[in-house]
């Protein structure tokens, strides 16, 4: 069978790796043509685009481009229809995907949708409208199914790929030495996130948490579409090294972790490493956003937890001084410290024992051959 799958960052782009290696395991004849990134190319796709054209985050930072995201949509319109798919698999990227969903549903080709936009954080009628394009939906949050049985539509929870890819990880016992990091000194990890407009927010403030504890060992996780310049804010520090697309080895190795919000937080749960959360984002996008937001919580921990396991510092609240007397909390064997390791293990007992993308694949398949 053919199939044409859309992921249009970096995270996405690693579960559809996953799940392209899964569909050629389970359909020994399929032809993946793929939106992505080395992720989906290395499993043997077809790349059409990489992700780094369509990285823009932010309300108003679509607003902004979004002469080029039509663009992008028309021609990937223009190449299903050449394609001629037996399915399109849609993968998170909301504001692009379901664009693509509703022309797909319009041309009669058969759409499934892997990991759900996060219609029950906001505007939660969207789901209606997914409903009405996507054909079958595969979740990778447990409360996702019960949410969308209230739209009375039955989906299916496939487990979540994170969960896999932590546990298929092999640490690499020599990490400290291939980065000069000191054996005797303790690892803060800082996740900045993997796009630029995140980069621009993070950055600075963790330079300046970073500046606070001249005896601390910090690492940045990178990642190599970014030239090492990017960087510059923080690695003019001595006491910073910059990890390049080595984030697990990293957090495997760290006593705790400063989080851009995101798939990151929950990467840094399953690792157990007690985590700082912080996010910000542009005035205008925050004041949308906030208007319309429909939950408690922004990081997938406390989402899951439904209840606050990790600090989340947000928009005002994301200063160094907040960011280092939190962090500091969670430097020693304090109680924080220890009810967050405590609310971990409740997460990873919900998430429960998962193969995902093994999982999704074959549902999919099998949905295919029997239709």
């Amino acid at each position: 069978m053919k199939y044409y799958l859309i992921s249009g960052e970096r995270s996405g782009d690693l579960h559809s790796g996953n799940l392209v290696k899964a569909l050629k395991k389970n359909d020994s004849d399929a032809q993946i043509r793929a939106w992505g990134g080395e992720y989906v190319q290395n499993a043997g796709a077809e790349l059409v685009v990489h992700y780094d054209e369509l990285a823009i985050m932010g309300f108003w930072e679509v607003v902004k481009q979004f002469s080029k995201i039509k663009k992008y949509i028309n021609w990937c319109k223009e190449d299903i229809l050449r394609y001629k798919p037996d399915v399109v698999i849609l993968v998170d990227y909301g504001g692009f995907n379901l664009r693509i969903a509703k022309f797909c549903k319009s041309k009669g080709i058969r759409v499934f949708y892997y990991i759900s936009p996060k219609v029950w954080a906001w505007n939660q009628s969207r789901a209606y409208k997914i409903k009405a394009s996507v054909d079958r939906m595969f979740c990778i949050l447990p409360f996702e199914k019960d949410f969308y049985r209230k739209f009375d539509w039955e989906v299916d929870y496939v487990g979540n790929p994170v969960v896999d890819a932590v546990k298929e990880h092999t640490i690499d016992e020599s990490f400290r030495d291939k980065y000069g990091l000191k054996n005797d000194m303790d690892i803060v990890a800082l996740l900045p996130g993997s796009r630029k407009q995140e980069l621009n927010k993070m950055l600075p403030i963790m330079a300046e948490v970073v500046e606070k504890n001249p005896e601390v060992q910090f690492a940045v996780a990178a990642i190599k579409n970014f030239n090492t310049d990017e960087y510059s804010a923080i690695t003019r520090f001595e006491n910073v090294k910059l990890i390049i697309e080595d984030t697990y080895n990293l957090l495997a190795h760290s006593k705790a972790a400063i989080v851009t919000s995101g798939t990151a937080t929950l990467e840094t749960a399953l690792w157990n490493v007690p985590q700082v959360v912080a996010y910000k984002a542009g005035a205008v996008s925050y004041a949308i956003a906030k208007s319309m937001i429909k939950v408690e919580f922004i990081s997938l921990v406390n989402l899951i937890a439904g209840k606050e396991v990790v600090k989340e510092l947000i928009q005002k609240q994301m200063t160094s001084d907040n960011i280092n007397e939190n962090l500091q909390q969670l430097m020693s064997e304090s109680p924080e410290r220890k009810e967050m390791l405590s609310g971990y293990k409740e997460v990873q007992q919900i998430l429960g024992e998962t193969n995902a993308s093994e999982n999704c694949a074959k549902l999919m398949v099998q949905y295919l051959q029997d239709s």
